[in-house]
């Protein structure tokens, strides 16, 4: 069973608050499904951005409810492109949630898939 969405970002930013991380969320999706994007400002302009990786993914992170990989091709991105693609994102799906995390040193905290 897969924990609904909202718990999985409760969980999620209170995770990052206990490592000393100032996370929010951005937009609130489905409550029980929605897909998840983690954006992570590095404060100078750029951002890397994580969402749901294939569902290919999840036999290589056995056990693990969530997987992510990059969503974009070269991390960090400029805040520019980050924002075009979110806004695509949300556009394309409705019901997607975004975090945005400040981290200067880019620390994600998510079970990262390579693409």
């Amino acid at each position: 069973m897969r924990l609904k969405t909202a718990l999985w970002v409760a969980a999620y930013l209170r995770r990052c608050e206990v490592e000393g991380v100032f996370g929010v969320v951005r937009r609130r999706g489905a409550e029980e499904a929605g897909a998840v994007f983690v954006r992570i400002s590095r404060l100078d302009g750029t951002s890397d951005l994580f969402g749901p990786a294939p569902q290919s993914a999840f036999e290589a992170t056995q056990g693990t409810a969530r997987a992510f990989t990059s969503s974009l091709a070269a991390l960090p991105a400029a805040d520019t492109e980050v924002e075009a693609y979110l806004a695509r994102e949300v556009k394309f799906d409705p019901d997607v949630w975004i975090v945005e995390i400040e981290d200067r040193a880019g620390r994600n905290f998510l079970d990262i898939v390579a693409a």
